[in-house]
């Protein structure tokens, strides 16, 4: 597979942070935790004391408190307060599973003070605090992300490894910002150039030394002289074993924290276990959902949420279908052949936005292509009608998918679906991706669509084929409303 080169402002970034320390993962905004406190007391407080009080309930202020208690305590037995997750968070899921539990206690406590306030009244008053508790958190993830792309509120990182692997590490980290660390060093063990820029703090000879503490040395006077908050090992043949352990035993006797990275990218933590066997720590990666309910409750979602969807936007298939005929010359849908899982062809069904002869007209426009991979994409395509820029930004051209995903070709979420010009040039990497159904909507949709590179929607198609579960594709639906509205990388 085609390797993903790292933006070279964000590795100049890394390397200038011994001259100009970062804002450390610890000194996050201070106002995170009073917003996310204030805005869970008051998110169950004030509804719950007004609908009691309209319910003319004995005691409204006292239930309204008592709500309030229970949803911050909830929320502070699960640990969404810990400084470490403060802004982290971006799913609707985890606070949903907080919400439940609160009902499930308030229900409790409702048996065992005897109130009687309507079911219903107060289930609708609690609803505002999952509403305001998601909104805090979408709201603290942004700025969390606009700091972390300034390279503040990270943890500052030393890689320690063999000069390959600590390569990759560096280029992987730098690749992206929706994580907290930010390379202020190497230290590589063995020989061997580095090309990435990150300043090198220290150099580990091939074989382990003589002296008991010649690593640890190294190591810690590196982390002082960069600052470092976290050292993140790349073990290989040359730094494992007894070698690592020593290391370890210094940077924890020094107060510091280290990390190890196995090896594995894009693989979900939840599919992670950590094990112990005769006296190796092994990390077992559980083989992603293939059956089992969640494929059952995926196939439900996606055969009974394409046919309802149908139903309600039928008179907008009726306008849409009207300006198209009238907006230019041609059939109001477009066909066209696609792969689906292990490799299947079917047709796939869309709005036509572009002429009718624009597949003839694709070999001269070739060398226009704005894509760095297999598919074609232009920013300025001069086939697409002008119904078809309003269909193609607002992603309504899509909508007649909806058939596919009733007939069983195509799922509601999954990868994007490729032509078979496309498909004859895969790699065995790339093939993976046909493992599954393609999708009407995906990561790739909301993460940029066509202003990705072809390695990145790779990447994000592979992701999501290996970590999928059925709460991964509500949260990529929910995100793909915000997604559409946006219209980023719509053309």
């Amino acid at each position: 597979m085609r390797h993903v080169h790292f933006p070279a402002q964000r590795v100049a970034r890394a390397a200038q942070g011994t001259a100009a320390p970062a804002r450390r993962l610890g000194d996050k905004a201070r106002w995170y935790l009073p917003a996310a406190l204030a805005a869970d007391f008051l998110g169950a407080a004030v509804p719950v004391g007004l609908v009691f009080e309209a319910a003319q309930q004995v005691r409204p202020l006292y239930c309204a408190l008592g709500a309030a208690v229970a949803w911050t305590g909830v929320q502070a037995l699960r640990r969404r307060y810990a400084a470490r997750l403060l802004g982290e968070s971006r799913g609707v899921l985890p606070v949903l599973h907080d919400w439940l539990i609160l009902i499930g206690v308030l229900a409790v406590a409702r048996v065992v003070t005897e109130e009687d306030t309507p079911r219903l009244s107060a289930l609708g008053a609690l609803l505002p605090a999952l509403l305001i508790t998601v909104a805090c958190h979408k709201l603290t993830y942004r700025h969390l992300s606009a700091a972390r792309r300034e390279a503040q509120a990270v943890s500052r990182v030393l890689v320690v490894g063999e000069p390959d692997a600590a390569e990759d590490v560096i280029a992987h980290l730098a690749a992206r910002t929706d994580h907290p660390y930010v390379v202020v060093g190497v230290v590589p063990v063995g020989d061997g150039s580095l090309v990435s820029g990150v300043p090198v703090a220290a150099r580990l000879g091939g074989a382990m030394p003589q002296a008991l503490n010649g690593d640890s040395d190294e190591v810690l006077g590196a982390v002082r002289s960069h600052h470092a908050d976290l050292v993140l090992v790349a073990p290989g043949a040359r730094f494992a074993g007894d070698r690592l352990r020593r290391v370890a035993w210094a940077l924890h006797d020094a107060g510091l924290e280290l990390a190890v990275f196995p090896g594995l990218v894009e693989v979900s933590v939840k599919r992670l276990e950590t094990l112990s066997a005769g006296g190796l720590a092994v990390l077992r990666v559980v083989p992603p959902l293939s059956r089992g309910w969640q494929t059952l409750l995926k196939a439900v979602l996606d055969r009974a949420g394409a046919a309802v969807g149908l139903l309600l936007l039928s008179p907008l298939f009726l306008g849409i279908f009207l300006a198209i005929r009238f907006g230019s010359r041609g059939p109001a849908f477009y066909r066209q052949r696609r792969i689906g899982r292990d490799g299947v062809p079917f047709v796939m069904w869309k709005f036509r936005t572009m002429v009718v002869d624009a597949d003839a007209r694709k070999a001269e426009l070739s060398g226009a292509n704005e894509n760095d991979g297999l598919m074609f994409k232009m920013r300025r395509d001069p086939r697409v009608t002008r119904v078809g820029r309003l269909l193609r930004r607002t992603s309504m051209d899509e909508l007649p998918q909806l058939i596919n995903v009733v007939t069983g070709h195509m799922s509601l979420v999954g990868p994007r679906p490729p032509l078979p010009e496309e498909v004859a040039k895969y790699d065995e990497v790339e093939l993976r991706r046909l493992t599954v159904r393609p999708g009407m909507t995906g990561l790739w949709q909301i993460s940029g669509r066509s202003d990705l590179s072809w390695d990145e929607t790779i990447q994000l198609d592979l992701q999501y084929v290996d970590n999928w579960s059925f709460t991964s594709d509500v949260d990529v639906m929910g995100r793909t409303l915000r997604a559409v509205v946006d219209g980023r990388g719509a053309y």
